[in-house]
């Protein structure tokens, strides 16, 4: 009998780690439901800790949500509105929201040919534009923030890293959170670390850009009905932060396992023609959020890929300067051509931890034959 680990592969199986940590959460679970303790409870501010420390950051604020992240980190940090922030063409539209909610201009700027990051070039092209920048570390690996930092140093630019894609990675040895004003990152489900619904957290070495980030995520208040300035209502909630918790201790081994597999696919693509496989920058610690290959005819790649039965996936379709609600439209054609032409290649395979080397190759086959028939 065919098993379902050998004909169905998904993109992402939460299942596996639900598991891993069904009983410390179920525990944790229980012991907030009996003390009530719903909202800023005991285990927020221990899981809060427990990530600054993970990052070697001073300082972590749970919020919502990983956009909330962004917007208030970038809001903390001074930018607001009529001021530029450098956003790179390629990334999930959040990073470009999070800076149009402050009232600020996203300048979008493209992304290396090699890895997909925002280009310093680019970034150096329009840095008088702008008094900020804000990097994204896409698939699991951090731009390069060494070029980048010195950019930012020379123009002035507040540095507010995306980092919902890389808990756990690192550039030249620095984790996230440690090449700027701060970091914001996202617990969104899929993540190396998530939750168990939506929940972020901005991370920082700044303690008044720390407690303005805790003010604006909870209605401009520290004392309870002491309102210091208009805020939002963005917690983190304590039975996020329980799940959290158990997964942070594990995330280490999960990132391992997610450098193995993507170690596996790098091996088992290296003899098939037309599949470009993802590169690491030398100064990059990976941790493989996402393993983004590139292939021509992708699209149709794509559809015989989940009629297989294997869960492919695009990260991301459509460049942010080419997004409608972003001002995009076809005449923009042309002016960010590293991130137009990815779109149309990039094409993300099942990765998580525990897939099987059996599932991988079975990934590997269906895509081969794929490219083979498109080709």
């Amino acid at each position: 009998m065919t098993t379902v680990e050998t004909s169905t592969v998904p993109l992402v199986d939460l299942r596996i780690q639900r598991d891993r940590v069904a009983d410390e959460v179920g525990e944790g679970l229980a012991r907030v439901l009996e003390a009530t303790a719903f909202i800023q409870g005991p285990d927020v501010a221990a899981f809060e800790r427990e990530f600054a420390d993970y990052t070697g950051r001073a300082h972590c604020i749970g919020v919502g949500n990983g956009t909330d992240a962004l917007e208030f980190a970038l809001r903390a940090a001074g930018i607001g509105p009529g001021d530029g922030v450098a956003v790179p063409a390629n990334s999930f539209v959040a990073s470009a929201e999070a800076v149009l909610r402050i009232g600020a201009e996203p300048v979008l700027v493209d992304v290396d040919e090699r890895y997909l990051l925002l280009d310093p070039e680019a970034l150096e092209a329009v840095a008088g534009r702008c008094r900020a920048v804000l990097p994204v570390h896409l698939f699991g690996q951090m731009a390069p923030m060494g070029r980048i930092g010195g950019i930012a140093e020379r123009y002035g630019l507040v540095v507010v890293e995306d980092a919902a894609q890389a808990q756990g990675a690192t550039h030249r040895g620095v984790p996230i959170g440690g090449w700027g004003a701060a970091a914001g990152t996202s617990f969104y489900p899929g993540k190396n670390l998530g939750a168990y619904g939506d929940a972020g957290a901005v991370i920082t070495d700044d303690p008044e850009l720390a407690r303005r980030v805790r003010l604006l995520a909870n209605h401009g208040s520290e004392v309870k009905y002491e309102h210091e300035m208009i805020g939002f209502n963005s917690r983190l909630d304590t039975l996020q932060a329980v799940v959290l918790r158990a997964k942070l201790a594990r995330l280490d081994v999960w990132n391992e396992e997610r450098r193995a597999a993507a170690r596996c696919y790098t091996e088992l693509l290296s003899g098939v023609p037309g599949v470009r496989v993802p590169e690491v920058a030398p100064d990059d610690e990976h941790v493989w959020h996402l393993y983004v290959v590139r292939v021509p005819g992708r699209d149709a790649v794509l559809a015989d890929l989940q009629a297989s039965g294997v869960g492919a996936g695009i990260h991301y379709p459509v460049p942010l300067h080419l997004t409608g609600a972003l001002g995009g439209s076809a005449d923009r054609q042309g002016e960010h051509p590293v991130a137009e032409r990815a779109a149309a290649e990039i094409l993300s395979l099942p990765l998580y931890p525990g897939i099987t080397t059996v599932q991988q190759e079975r990934v590997v086959a269906a895509l081969s034959a794929a490219v083979t028939r498109h080709a």
